[in-house]
């Protein structure tokens, strides 16, 4: 078995941080398998142009024959499955595409994986591993003032993107117990970073303060995530991916909740700070509070003790820390955030911001 690892989705905002981060740090070969749809670019992979290391290969993880020719071609030791629609508000739009991606596309994969696995010879078998990178918002919101998720913690899924990715979850578990398929999960806090969509909240927020326009802020804007900043991310997935034991859950949080009113205010302020525009004034001054979406839950977060006291991993930029360099990234990229502004996102910002009323 070649030093090769398969990453899906590896096009996508945490996928092309995490390949970024791995030939940088680990110097061994990646295949990135990606769709290539709205929210995969190939630019967020650029720097890797005529990288020995880095193969990108067209295609849908549906896709059954695909994936079975390329194991056999490529012979990973790993899947780094990342492949996902996930963003919430898509979700409670258009349901059905994400179980088609997020609940048969891990299927189909974890089968091809299965039957890849089952055919390599003793030593590959034992060092191959299967990682499922997942999220918080399985288990559904959290009460104020409780105790962050602990892995075991009993899933209560509250809008179609958390349950697909409860039914990817349940489905990894079940290939590990009934086929014993090297597994592995994570599921982590709210990522921000380089390369995010910018239908998420904080490169939305950041594109529209840097244009002076609104700022739809959901309901009260008290809703209070984790944030975790995705080279941290990257970084914890490293040390589950090479020492984490087989069928277990780590969870993986940034250990900075903060409320999405708050966060969009430091947003306003760090581009007062960088990128000033006296004809706009204070930026703060653009922050509008629209209807709030269905089933919109107050609080997520996440205990990370047990990746801390097994894999020695801790976060290592705070959330100031790390928007400040998220927000620095944006504005020394005005090239990349033009590339992404395609026909899809626009429409999506009309379905999803302009014609919910303000309030």
């Amino acid at each position: 078995m070649r030093d090769t690892i398969l990453v899906t989705g590896g096009a996508g905002f945490i996928g092309s941080n995490f390949i970024l981060s791995w030939i940088r740090e680990r110097s061994s070969p990646v295949v990135n398998l990606d769709l290539l749809t709205y929210a995969g670019n190939p630019a967020n992979l650029a720097l890797l142009e005529g990288n020995r290391l880095y193969r990108l290969a067209v295609g849908d993880i549906r896709d059954a024959r695909r994936l079975a020719a390329l194991l056999r071609e490529v012979q990973p030791r790993a899947i780094l499955h990342l492949a996902a629609e996930s963003h919430v508000d898509r979700s409670i739009a258009f349901p059905e595409l994400f179980i088609r991606t997020n609940v048969m596309g891990t299927e189909i994969l974890l089968d091809e994986a299965r039957r890849y696995w089952a055919e390599l010879g003793a030593a590959e078998k034992a060092a191959f591993r299967f990682l499922h990178v997942s999220t918080d918002e399985v288990y559904g919101p959290l009460a104020p003032g409780g105790r962050p998720f602990a892995e075991g913690a009993a899933y209560a899924p509250a809008n179609p993107y958390a349950a697909s990715k409860a039914a990817a979850d349940h489905l990894v578990r079940a290939y590990h117990r009934t086929w014993g398929l090297p597994v592995l999960i994570t599921n982590s806090s709210n990522n921000f970073g380089p390369y995010q969509f910018p239908e998420k909240l904080i490169p939305l927020m950041t594109l529209n303060a840097l244009e002076g326009r609104p700022l739809p802020v959901y309901g009260d804007g008290l809703q209070s995530r984790d944030w975790l900043f995705v080279e941290d991310h990257c970084a914890a997935l490293r040390a589950v991916l090479e020492n984490g034991r087989v069928g277990e859950t780590y969870h993986i949080g940034g250990q900075s909740e903060r409320r999405n009113f708050d966060v969009v205010r430091a947003i306003c302020e760090l581009l007062d700070e960088m990128s000033p525009d006296p004809a706009l004034g204070p930026r703060r001054r653009l922050i509008s509070f629209v209807e709030d979406r269905p089933g919109h839950d107050r609080r997520y977060a996440l205990d990370a003790t047990k990746i801390a006291r097994e894999l020695g991993w801790h976060p290592g930029e705070d959330f100031d820390g790390g928007l400040r360099k998220t927000v620095r990234w944006y504005l020394d990229h005005p090239a990349w955030l033009e590339g992404v502004r395609t026909g899809a996102y626009l429409d999506w910002i009309r379905l999803n911001y302009t014609e919910r009323g303000a309030r």
